[in-house]
């Protein structure tokens, strides 16, 4: 018996998918703030959205149509639109062209849950100083800076500041400041911007939803590496990573309509997972064996020169759903491209 790639848009692999990431994303700080300390932790939060505004920044700006404004302006509503493709709870007000607000009330997304409760105020600062304390920077204008008002890890109604073009030059350190004494005039959204009036299938919402969560693993997991090293961050990415597969198996099973029981339940599970994450993969089973073959790695695609212990530690998310499906059924990696194969292989057999 073989599953091939031939199904349709499978939008409950989908919204599985964008589980199984963002509850990775949260878990793996939260892990990192416990583990690694509060200091290192947000050395790596700060290098993940350094790296996502590089990536990100300058074409979405242009393609959002918001290259033309005044650039305190153009920051806020990027930051506005943007979040809002993810799902993200966010609220932008205008103030002059100098000056504009950004807020994220709670809940918070990159936070969900009682997670909120393990966030060191030094990380969430982590990731203003890789992002919007940078605006400036990447626009060219040196006058440009972002003040905080507030942050929900330190108990305040929601993470929120301020875009701001002042008559000077920056320093480097005043680029990111913070006034806890301000706040965020109240949101109106008639008056906020709009992404395009196109109506959007659930397919493509899903998948938009989905990019957005795998898009943060993309960026943390190479800056683990880079901060910690491969072993160390191997080490702590694999686990946490085993956690959250153990940890989100039911929601995710339920999400896809249910696993069946044994090795060929899971293995077709896991191919639609691989698929569903925009891989080519495919089942084969032969008895009380199965093997997962997967091609393609598109969360990592085009990133040739990086450490094995990124595909490991990525690797444990799996190894963590089966455990927590079958802990005696027994898992091997038998083949895997980064290290010269033609791909990535897994097999499945009941154990004892």
């Amino acid at each position: 018996m073989t599953m091939t790639n031939s199904a349709p848009d499978d939008v409950q692999a989908y919204r599985a998918v964008e589980r199984i990431y963002h509850s990775y994303l949260t878990g793996l700080i939260l892990h990192l703030s416990s583990r690694a300390g509060a200091t290192r932790a947000a050395e790596i939060v700060f290098r993940m959205f350094r790296r996502q505004q590089a990536t990100h920044f300058v074409a979405s700006l242009k393609k959002l149509g918001l290259d033309g404004l005044p650039h305190a302006v153009a920051s806020a509503q990027y930051n506005y639109l943007a979040n809002q493709v993810g799902g993200v709870k966010v609220e932008y007000v205008y103030e002059s062209d100098k000056k504009a607000w950004i807020r994220y009330p709670p809940p918070r997304w990159l936070w969900h849950g009682t997670a909120i409760c393990g966030i060191p105020s030094e990380v969430s600062r982590g990731m203003l100083r890789g992002w919007h304390g940078n605006n400036g920077v990447v626009l060219g204008n040196p006058r440009l800076g972002f003040v905080c008002t507030g942050q929900t890890v330190d108990g305040q109604p929601g993470l929120e500041g301020y875009y701001r073009e002042y008559d000077h030059e920056l320093a480097p350190e005043e680029r990111l400041q913070f006034s806890p004494g301000e706040r965020c005039p109240p949101f109106r959204p008639e008056l906020a911007p709009r992404l395009p009036e196109t109506h959007w299938p659930e397919s493509r919402l899903r998948k938009a939803l989905r990019n957005y969560a795998m898009d943060y693993i993309t960026s943390i997991l190479p800056e683990m590496m880079a901060v910690l090293g491969p072993a160390e961050g191997g080490h702590m990415g694999g686990l946490a990573a085993r956690l959250i597969g153990m940890h989100t198996f039911d929601d995710v099973a339920a999400m896809l309509g249910g696993v069946d029981r044994g090795v060929a339940g899971f293995a077709s599970a896991f191919t639609r997972l691989l698929r569903g994450q925009g891989d080519d993969a495919e089942m084969h089973l032969e008895g009380d064996t199965a093997i997962v073959r997967q091609t393609t790695w598109r969360l990592m695609s085009g990133r040739e020169q990086m450490s094995p212990a990124i595909f490991d530690a990525w690797n444990e998310l799996w190894l963590g759903a089966a455990l927590a499906h079958d802990r005696f059924m027994r898992v091997t990696l038998v083949s895997r491209r980064d290290a010269g194969d033609s791909v990535w292989a897994w097999e499945f057999r009941q154990g004892h």
